[in-house]
């Protein structure tokens, strides 16, 4: 393969990995390995650092170009490693003409090894124009990049910019063409996808958006959202929610906390009664809705009562897929200089909110033993219902596509089919 992208955190790094592979190749790169970084905690950069080290002994000879959220929010640091290349900032990783400056450097000393600009200066976002996605089942559209919220245990803004939403026509245009390419399923990503329009012309809001690609593309089977911050749903996305069955009934909610103190310490724009009062909404519009959610363990000053506060928030809303984050001090986030937790109290506290999310999964997967489900099939022994939730098949079938499947019993992680 000439160029092969390594792609670490979200699904909009997921989806901005193909551009990076198509503007790579139509640059005519070769023997290239680009690492599409993560700076969500101090782990995934670190990861980011030590895959760098071991690319470059399996692959002396090649090409590795480091970008990504750590690329742009600490671009001395990788432009310091000496397995590294060259660095490009997440402006730049999307544009043309800065992968045609990655092959020049090859025999250009003069070409500077990182090249990240000022990601505040960046006021738009447009449609990527995607065709198809390498390996995946189900397609990826970018609606929005950046965030103008500051929750202070938060670098994204930093490494993403402010918030800009892509023009709803592109958006809906982007949906058709992947789906006339066959995808059965598309995923609305973004860093803050709620923030979804005020921005633009006569400020639409995501619930706009959603029921503007329902009704303007009929052919599409499945839309599914990445996570949303459940305080900014606007009415238009409840009511798609209740009335259109295309729109999966997923929601991954960035919570973070179920501490009503940590949540003011966090700067979230929603407190813990918010929460539980969102999932019920939902749940009364959509009783067959999955919840999953982001949470923070060990935030600076969270005494123990604080934590089973978070602990308790997983059966409160009936969350179902965690993801678990122990408390990582970004420098620079005015979280790193609050009075921080014992580091071994922080691991602690996140093995036990991982148990609980077991057990919370473990529940739903009981429930649906027996059900019939509609399931996207990702590869010949493995698919997800519309809840997300996984499923190992028995019978085989075509990638992308949508089959009934009968639940017979599950392993504790995944649902087994009859």
């Amino acid at each position: 393969m000439s160029v092969e992208v390594v792609t670490f955190g979200c699904r909009l790094n997921a989806a901005e990995s193909e551009v990076i592979r198509r503007n790579a190749e139509q640059a005519g790169l070769s023997d290239t390995v680009v690492i599409n970084t993560c700076a969500v905690t101090a782990e995934a950069v670190r990861q980011a650092r030590q895959s760098i080290r071991a690319l470059r002994r399996e692959r002396p000879a090649a090409n590795i170009v480091v970008t990504g959220c750590a690329a742009q929010t600490e671009p001395q640091t990788f432009a310091a490693m000496p397995e590294a290349d060259r660095v490009l900032g997440n402006a730049e990783k999307l544009t043309p003409s800065a992968w045609a400056s990655v092959g020049a450097a090859r025999i250009n000393t003069n070409v500077p090894k990182a090249i990240v600009g000022d990601i505040m200066a960046i006021k738009q976002s447009a449609a990527h124009l995607i065709d198809t996605f390498s390996a995946r089942t189900r397609a990826f559209v970018q609606v929005q990049n950046g965030c103008d919220h500051r929750c202070t245990f938060c670098i994204i803004p930093f490494g993403r910019g402010n918030s800009r939403s892509v023009p709803m026509d592109a958006v809906v245009e982007d949906v058709r063409r992947l789906v006339a390419h066959g995808y059965l399923e598309v995923v609305l990503t973004g860093v803050d996808i709620t923030s979804y329009g005020t921005d633009l012309s006569g400020v639409p809001a995501l619930g706009t958006l959603v029921k503007r690609i329902l009704k303007d593309v009929s052919e599409l089977k499945r839309l599914r959202l990445s996570s949303i911050d459940s305080v900014e749903a606007d009415r238009d996305l409840l009511d798609a929610f209740a009335s259109d069955e295309r729109l999966m009934p997923h929601l991954h909610l960035s919570l973070q906390s179920g501490d009503d103190l940590i949540l003011k310490r966090m700067k979230r724009r929603h407190l813990r009664a918010d929460a539980i009062a969102f999932c019920h909404a939902v749940r009364q519009l959509r009783p067959d809705t999955v919840f999953g959610a982001d949470l923070i363990a060990g935030f600076p000053t969270e005494s123990e009562a604080m934590f089973q506060n978070s602990l308790d928030l997983i059966g409160e809303c009936g969350l179902t897929h965690l993801h678990v984050f122990p408390f990582s001090p970004r420098p620079g986030t005015p979280a790193a200089r609050m009075p921080q937790v014992v580091r071994d109290v922080v691991k602690e506290r996140a093995r036990r909110l991982r148990e609980r999310g077991a057990l919370a999964l473990e529940r739903h997967l009981d429930a649906e033993i027996g059900a019939v489900r509609r399931v996207l099939i990702e590869s010949q022994g493995l698919g997800r219902t519309a809840q997300f939730t996984k499923v190992k098949l028995v019978q085989p079938g075509s990638a992308g596509q949508i089959v009934d499947v009968k639940i017979a019993a599950h392993d504790g992680r995944q649902l087994l089919a009859a």
